[in-house]
């Protein structure tokens, strides 16, 4: 009896060396640019044990147009929102850090939006390649999130990054095909309401920055993704 507790616990250790070694080889792998935001994703790490969520919980998630939205719980009452936004999130790192980001939970709807992949900078992806890490991410949600919606919210056509519009609506363009061929993927579109007529980026939504909303601009996502959800059966 005792030499089988001491095989087992022999098991347990080289187990759990396993474990260790593992974690270090994913995180030597990691690239410094994805490990940069791990103090913005232990700051989640904390959140997730003390908010409370459940099945009727609307979160949203991705980079810093979620975080900077201050008034996210008004602009999208009566639904409960839990908010979950950090930096220049690019779709390599919330992959990366999509296990801590979002619990393994059911909820109402897991609402993403991240729009840095394609900027205007010498390390974008392609559409192709951003649309693979779309569904990789989509995958990986469906692993722990079994049975939650998972909504895509298109890259609003921001004056800073207009230069990159094409690139950007060719890999809006791959997903939203992809979300209308899946079941409880939805693409909520944005780009016709943040244009003038004369298909040009409308700056009155736009902080100084040219690239992240002000109020105005706040209010009028809060309505397109209000009507998209209702659109799609997902209710208050």
């Amino acid at each position: 009896m005792i030499r089988l507790h001491s095989q087992m616990v022999a098991l347990l250790l080289t187990i759990l060396l396993s474990f260790i070694s593992f974690l270090s080889i994913a995180q030597s792998h990691a690239s410094e640019e994805i490990l940069k935001w791990e103090k913005d994703i232990a700051v989640f790490d904390s959140l997730n044990l003390v908010e409370q969520s459940d099945a009727g919980t609307l979160l949203l998630t991705g980079s810093s147009s979620i975080r900077m939205w201050d008034s996210i719980h008004g602009d999208l009452a009566p639904y409960q929102v839990m908010q979950r936004g950090y930096g220049g999130s690019k779709l390599t790192d919330f992959n990366y850090y999509a296990h801590r980001i979002i619990k393994p939970e059911q909820f109402k709807a897991i609402v993403v939006l991240i729009a840095n992949d394609i900027a205007g900078g010498e390390g974008d992806r392609s559409p192709r390649e951003m649309f693979k890490l779309f569904k990789a991410l989509v995958k990986q949600i469906r692993t722990r999130n079994d049975g939650t919606p998972i909504c895509w919210i298109e890259t609003t056509p921001t004056p800073s990054r207009w230069h990159v519009n094409n690139q950007a609506r060719e890999a809006n363009e791959l997903i939203k095909a992809y979300c209308a061929r899946n079941h409880d993927l939805y693409f909520i579109a944005t780009f016709d309401q943040y244009v003038t007529p004369e298909n040009l980026p409308d700056s009155t939504f736009f902080r100084e920055d040219m690239l992240h909303l002000n109020r105005e601009g706040y209010k009028q996502w809060a309505e397109i993704i209000k009507v998209s959800l209702e659109e799609a059966g997902i209710k208050p």
